[in-house]
């Protein structure tokens, strides 16, 4: 290795540079900002699912020797200037205004109702107490496809119905796919509402000046820049006196991407006492006062040929949004059929997607949005199809595989794949699990009455968000700025926001590459609006692909005008005059072709651009760049995954035995990184699958309110899981990258899933509503028994 190279990081299993501070106990989340004479709030929250607020009594809260303030719902929303904001407008949408409390009546249990600010977080919740509310309560609404029914109550007299909104559509001609059709499959199938539970709950801290009317918002939020520009607007404050800081978030899932009413709370108690205040959640809170995801009922009509060919599919999808939209969460649900052509090439579908508002909590995106649910209908499809003709579930999925040369492939939903290689995935998976040795084990564990599954699944999914037109008006973009200070140290400012993903260590690689520095020479800092002009976060599986080719951007500009800067260096060290396209940058060094022992440094080059004493009489001093990348396109990672489970016949207990995960996700920047990504996604689509559902009682009460009564899967409940990758790609961005954070997620779910149904399917069962849990499943067996009524053998 000569002087000064440094060794190529993309791709190596660089340990995480958030690791050292966080495993020791020093990060820092919001609630542990401490500021003085702050005090700390606690949020009144309705008992009702559906009530009307008759009126309220906080006399005796604001009498309490330790309370500092109080504000009802009433006062608060009319210290907000308009109500919460909405992007992407459906056509033909209805929704009520939502305000960061309920003023005149409650529409799920848990909506803020009243606020108090109290010297100690004790004494604010017992002074909860003190507050007086009538409650009349009315009728009730849970179940999302009676909710539109014409006799169902109706939530919001307003509007004159629950229909958020009803969005049918068609591509192709299904009509004459299912009369060409040999046979047709039927499923209604269901996506349970989810809660989401990241290790660290919400939080908010909020400091106000009244001299200044600046205000400063500690928050747990994957986008500290949208956080900011709602909490802004519906304040009506000027974005530039709102700073919003994200600093260590622990977890996120797509739960910490609303702007929550504690937010708007908090800066407006601020404001009204005049001290710094600090809410916490704490998890039973958790689960009424954070958005739930999924929340689906499908229904799926398939059409297909004896050769195992799906020829046409119609959908008809609810989706139960809660009491009210918010921000974007309308629009999650119209993924689901836009991503239901999988990896296939099925050209003619129907579909009508059903908003619905119910009396629960609302909902919002969660690991995946909209795509699971799609990837579930699809692949659940193929082995609906496959036990129909008899055929292997493998069969059937290359059957209708795009093929490998018909990308970019644009599907007819209208989305463009990237680039892909389905059948290397799936062919790699196979040969991992052993399939054909599997499928052997399995009819020998029948014939001595064992219940033994083998899901298989190839699942696609959109992600790298932007463009533009993509995010409704929130914006598709993501900026960074790097700068090289005298030292010739590199900082990036990202805006981005790291929950968990490992950014700060996987931008590092970046940066180090392509400029040649040393991987502890370079900063990544985010998460502050005040440092960091603009941003649009971490979600949706964009961070890499779009945060990272912000950064290569303005690398870009901090090279040419290195290079401007090197040039003149080089002249003064040989007394000579040289072109600038000449010098070259390799391993860090600046040099000339040919010449490769006359060199300058990083720290040459950036000492000089700030003591500018042998600069080009047209250049300006410092050494920063500023770009702004907005993606021309979306990328679509790929996976093929199997899973291997047995039943037990007493309990209907599913034990996963193996599970093999082969992902493609483009250019992979740290394997380290990804595995953790779905290593995580995995626990979470199979904790759908087997586990995890909120369930309400027919008075609007969550039944599963706690982690004693939702059932969330231990780490001793899988196996190894068997890892592996094939690499393709993508063309839409320089580093080739796509996301990879949902994707396991995504695939997990149906494989498990495709793998208990397979155990079963020699008993004549073709499907079982997730979750698979061992009460379910043993209702199955005592209908089913160990009749044979067809099935794949």
């Amino acid at each position: 290795m000569i002087a000064g190279q440094v060794s190529k990081l993309i791709g190596s299993r660089v340990k995480r540079k958030e690791d050292p501070r966080l495993i020791t106990g020093e990060g820092k989340y919001t609630d542990d900002v401490i500021l003085p004479g702050m005090a700390f709030f606690a949020v009144l929250r309705s008992p009702y699912a559906h009530a009307r607020i008759n009126s309220i009594d906080t006399s005796a809260a604001a009498a309490h020797p330790e309370v500092l303030g109080v504000m009802t719902g009433a006062e608060i929303n009319d210290r907000c200037a308009e109500p919460f904001p909405l992007f992407a407008i459906l056509e033909g949408m209805q929704y009520p205004e939502r305000w960061p409390m309920a003023a005149t009546k409650a529409n799920y249990v848990g909506e803020p109702i009243a606020a108090v600010a109290a010297s100690s977080r004790a004494a604010a919740r017992d002074a909860l107490d003190l507050i007086e509310v009538d409650y009349e309560p009315l009728p009730v609404v849970t179940d999302m496809e009676s909710a539109v029914d014409a006799d169902a109550p109706v939530i919001f007299e307003e509007m004159g119905s629950n229909l958020c909104y009803e969005a049918s559509d068609q591509a192709g001609d299904p009509d004459r796919a299912f009369a060409e059709a040999d046979g047709v499959v039927e499923a209604r199938m269901e996506q349970p509402r989810l809660i989401p539970n990241p290790m660290e709950p919400r939080a908010a801290v909020a400091e106000y000046e009244r001299s200044t009317g600046n205000a400063t918002l500690w928050v747990t939020t994957q986008n500290p820049h949208i956080e900011r520009m709602v909490a802004a607007k519906m304040l009506g404050m000027p974005e530039n006196k709102l700073r919003v800081i994200a600093i260590d978030v622990g977890g996120g899932f797509g739960c910490k991407i609303n702007t929550y009413s504690e937010s708007i709370i908090a800066i407006a108690l601020a404001e009204h006492i005049g001290r710094p205040v600090k809410w916490a959640e704490d998890r039973t809170e958790h689960f009424v006062a954070t958005s739930h995801g999924r929340g689906q009922a499908q229904y799926v009509e398939a059409a297909y040929k004896k050769d195992g060919t799906l020829l046409g599919m119609k959908l008809k999808i609810y989706a139960d949004l809660g009491a009210y939209a918010q921000v974007i969460s309308h629009v999650i649900p119209t993924l689901t059929p836009s991503l239901s052509p999988g990896v296939y090439g099925i050209r003619d579908i129907g579909w009508t997607t059903i908003g619905v508002f119910t009396n629960k909590i609302p909902y919002d995106a969660y690991r995946g949005a909209g795509r699971p649910e799609a990837a579930y209908i699809i692949e659940r499809v193929m082995d609906l199809i496959a036990d129909a003709t008899g055929k292997d579930p493998v069969a059937v999925r290359r059957k209708n595989f795009i093929p490998d040369d018909a990308f970019p492939y644009e599907t007819p939903t209208g989305m463009i794949y990237d680039s892909a290689d389905y059948n290397a995935a799936l062919d790699k998976a196979l040969d991992i699990a052993g399939y054909d040795d599997l499928r052997a084990e399995q009819k020998a564990a029948r014939k001595d009455g064992k219940l033994m599954g083998i899901g298989v699944t190839v699942t696609t999914e959109v992600c790298g968000f932007g463009p533009a037109a993509a995010m409704g008006g929130l914006g598709g973009f993501e900026s960074a700025t790097v700068r090289v200070d005298p030292m010739g140290k590199v900082t990036v400012l990202t805006g981005a926001s790291p929950h968990g993903q490992g950014e700060e260590t996987s931008f590092a690689q970046i940066v180090a590459d392509d400029l040649g520095v040393p991987f502890e020479d370079v900063e990544i800092i985010h998460g502050d609006t005040s440092i960091v002009a603009r941003g649009v976060g971490t979600f949706g599986s964009r961070t890499l692909v779009v945060g990272g080719t912000a950064i290569l951007k303005a690398n870009e500009q901090i090279k040419d005008k290195a290079k401007r800067i090197a040039t003149a260096l080089l002249e003064n060290k040989i007394e000579d005059t040289l072109d600038p396209q000449l010098v070259t940058l390799e391993y860090g060094l600046f040099s000339v072709q040919d010449m490769p022992d006359q060199y300058v440094t990083w720290a040459e080059v950036g000492s000089e651009a700030y003591d500018g004493q042998l600069l080009p009489e047209d250049e300006q001093p410092g050494l920063e760049a500023v770009s702004f990348w907005e993606p021309p396109g979306l990328t679509f990672p790929f996976s093929a995954h199997i899973a291997v489970i047995e039943i037990d016949q007493d309990t209907g207990e599913v034990s996963l035995k193996r599970y093999v995960s082969v992902d493609d996700c483009g250019t992979v920047i740290n394997p380290t990184l990804v595995e953790g990504q779905i290593h995580g996604g995995l626990a979470q689509g199979i904790g759908q699958a087997l586990l995890e559902q909120a369930v309400w009682d027919d008075e609007g009460q969550l039944v599963s309110g706690s982690l004693m009564d939702y059932a969330m899967p231990f780490a001793q409940e899988f196996p190894m899981f068997e890892l592996d990758r094939t690499v393709t790609p993508s063309p839409v961005n320089p580093l080739g990258a796509k996301g990879i954070g949902e994707m396991a997620t995504i695939s997990a779910t149906p494989t498990v899933a495709n793998a208990v149904i397979d155990a079963l399917s020699h008993l004549g069962v073709t499907h079982v509503d997730i979750p698979m849990t061992a009460e379910r499943i043993w209702r199955v067996l005592q209908t089913h028994g160990r009749r044979r009524r067809g099935g794949r053998s």
